[in-house]
């Protein structure tokens, strides 16, 4: 069924549970980051320390003391230490005493990790279609209370409790979670070569107690919404200390302070390293696959394009991709790769080709993970595909530094996405929204008038737009220069018309100046949010005409196409007017982009897409690198 991008319109979160879980999955990501979730260092410290009723850890191996100060060995007080990756160089080392200061807070410097476990490691979640969306949604490595696999353990942040050799054989131990995250986050304890799940109350035993104990820690959930829970966890160590030839011995409390990593949105800078586009019927799919191929090629995206067979040829829309990183050891990350689906829900059911991000791209460090109100507006349902949801690279301004960007969504007070998804992306934290005016747009997405690209700029990037104010001037050129009769859209049979007729049509001339004025108070906005200023933004030559009121690329937008690489670029085909054997179009953008070496390889999105009111963007999506930089040294 091909569908009209803007027909594809619109209280329950789905939230992880248990579920049936069986069959195999391909692993999409063979070659992404990896690492482990932060092992264990060092040996176990071999004297007896002590620690402050109630406090930090005082003592420690070798007589370290943590925040309580420090202590020499003494049989009538307890050794209590818990200790995190409080450093984040992805090891959890008792000899180590900067895995111990400050490890009670949480900031840009310091500060332990982990992520939600909501991967499918062994392939074993439902795929069928006979399988209802909330049975997908909540089927995940967090929904049951196994550790699935090594791979699984590789998701899960260890923690180490120090050993107390002497403890008494009545000195007993609790590992407790503050309440908020009783519900969202898992304890697992180690038993011989494997982990198992830590019981409600957090019990260790004597034994536990001197010889130490590894553990392991598992979101099972990502932050949705920062009044249910804020994404950190607080776990205290309580040990009493029993008694010794009569006597009771003194215990204590250590506590430290952990945070969920969020989930990150991709920008356009990250090099691309899968392209998805769906397989549709027809000679309009054939014709965009084999330009979009050519352009995948050409720009030497490493994994081949996967193409899906679905009835929803909006790619770009449907789902969304992402990530979620923490330390591992040798300066590596642990990931595990986060797709969103669509909150579109029309009818009383979701968009069905988002499915995929269970169903197909699910396994092995990736998940999915979807959120949407039933009761969101339909009338404002296209704001929740994807399109509308982009992301500014990295910059710093007035003093506040973004290094993982900040997400761009079509947003105004009366017109606006889903707002519990919008509220999850605000919890995750570190890429707080800027939000443009997209009203007046037929679709009513980001991607209709803005890209970015990298440019040697005091960012590293440009902003590149949609500008019908050269577009339209430069059919006046041609015009004055005798060029009046020439045709544009020559190979579109219907669609057919020159230079005059163009400039003569009051619509296109009217929509072109409404849409001219309209990207200038977005760009303003950009201008304010981000310091950029006229030498950091490229303009694109563009036209638009107006349907039921709203405006919609007349020929094809070409800022809505797909950066490949650091120096290839796919748009659209506009099929302007050919003079001097150029179509002037294409060389207004390729001279745009030259400066900054970038090449842009031309795709007929006609049949499929620019008819439909999209283009190449609108048609695919892309899983890129995960940066080098690491989000926890940002500012939340």
């Amino acid at each position: 069924m091909v569908t009209a991008r803007w027909l594809l319109l619109g209280a329950a979160v789905l939230t992880a549970g248990a579920a049936a879980c069986s069959g195999d999955q391909e692993d999409l990501f063979p070659n992404q980051a990896t690492g482990g979730s932060g092992g264990t260092g060092g040996s176990p410290p071999t004297t007896s320390s002590a620690t402050n009723v109630g406090g930090g850890d005082v003592g420690g191996a070798g007589g370290v003391g943590g925040d309580g100060g420090s202590g020499g060995a003494s049989s009538a007080r307890a050794i209590v230490d818990l200790r995190a990756d409080v450093n984040r160089d992805g090891v959890v080392d008792l000899n180590d005493p900067d895995d111990d200061v400050n490890e009670d807070t949480w900031d840009a410097a310091r500060g332990a990790i982990f992520l939600a476990n909501i991967d499918d490691d062994r392939g074993s979640c439902p795929k069928g279609q006979s399988v209802s969306d909330s049975q997908l949604a909540a089927c995940n490595d967090a929904a049951d209370e196994v550790v699935n696999g090594p791979d699984d353990l590789l998701d899960l942040a260890r923690l180490r409790v120090a050993p107390w050799p002497d403890a008494p054989a009545d000195a007993s131990a609790t590992v407790t979670l503050n309440e908020q995250a009783r519900s969202k986050v898992r304890l697992f304890k180690a038993d011989g070569d494997s982990f198992t799940a830590l019981s409600p109350e957090g019990t260790l035993t004597a034994a536990e107690l001197q010889a130490g104990i590894e553990l392991a820690i598992e979101g099972r959930d990502i932050v949705r919404d920062l009044t249910v829970w804020d994404g950190f966890a607080e776990l205290t160590l309580t040990v009493e200390g029993g008694t010794r030839n009569g006597e009771p011995v003194e215990g204590g409390t250590d506590t430290l302070k952990m945070r969920v990593a969020p989930v990150l949105l991709r920008h356009h800078l990250d090099p691309a390293e899968r392209v998805y586009v769906t397989r549709m019927t027809g000679n309009g799919s054939t014709v965009f696959r084999q330009g979009l191929a050519t352009a995948v090629n050409a720009s030497n995206v490493p994994e081949p394009t996967l193409e899906m067979s679905l009835n929803d040829q909006w790619t770009q829309d449907f789902f969304e991709t992402g990530y979620m990183a923490m330390p591992g050891p040798g300066g590596q990350k642990q990931v595990i790769h986060v797709n969103f689906r669509s909150a579109n829900y029309t009818g009383g059911s979701l968009r069905s080709a988002g499915r995929i991000v269970f169903t197909t791209l699910r396994g092995k460090d990736v998940a999915g993970a979807v959120q949407y109100d039933t009761n969101h507006a339909n009338s404002m349902d296209s704001l929740n595909s994807f399109g509308n949801t982009e992301t500014i690279p990295p910059f710093t301004h007035e003093g506040r530094s973004y290094p993982v960007g900040r997400v761009l969504r079509g947003k105004t007070a009366s017109y606006y996405p889903d707002q519990s998804f919008d509220r999850m992306l605000v919890a995750q934290g570190y890429q707080p929204p800027v939000y443009l005016d997209t009203s007046w747009l037929l679709v009513g997405h980001v991607d209709e008038t803005t890209s970015f690209v990298k440019a040697p700029t005091a960012r590293g990037w440009a902003l590149v737009v949609a500008d019908s104010g050269i577009g339209v001037q430069m059919l006046q050129q041609a015009r004055d220069a005798g060029y009046g009769s020439t045709e544009m859209f020559a190979s579109k049979g219907s669609a057919r018309t020159t230079i005059n007729a163009v400039l003569n049509d009051p619509d296109l001339m009217n929509t072109s100046a409404w849409a001219a004025a309209e990207v200038d108070s977005q760009v303003e906005v950009l201008v304010q949010e981000t310091g950029i200023t006229e030498d950091d933004i490229v303009r694109i030559g563009s036209v638009w005409e107006s349907e039921s009121g709203y405006a919609v690329a007349y020929v094809p937008g070409m800022v809505n196409g797909i950066y490949l690489s650091d120096t290839d670029f796919a748009a659209p085909d506009p099929f302007g007017p050919v003079i001097g054997g150029q179509d002037i179009f294409k060389q207004q953008m390729s001279e745009a982009f030259a400066p900054l070496g970038i090449a842009v390889h031309w795709i007929d999105n006609w049949a499929l897409y620019h008819r439909m009111a999209g283009e190449v963007h609108c048609g695919t999506n892309t899983t890129r690198a995960i940066p080098a930089v690491n989000w926890w040294e940002g500012e939340q």
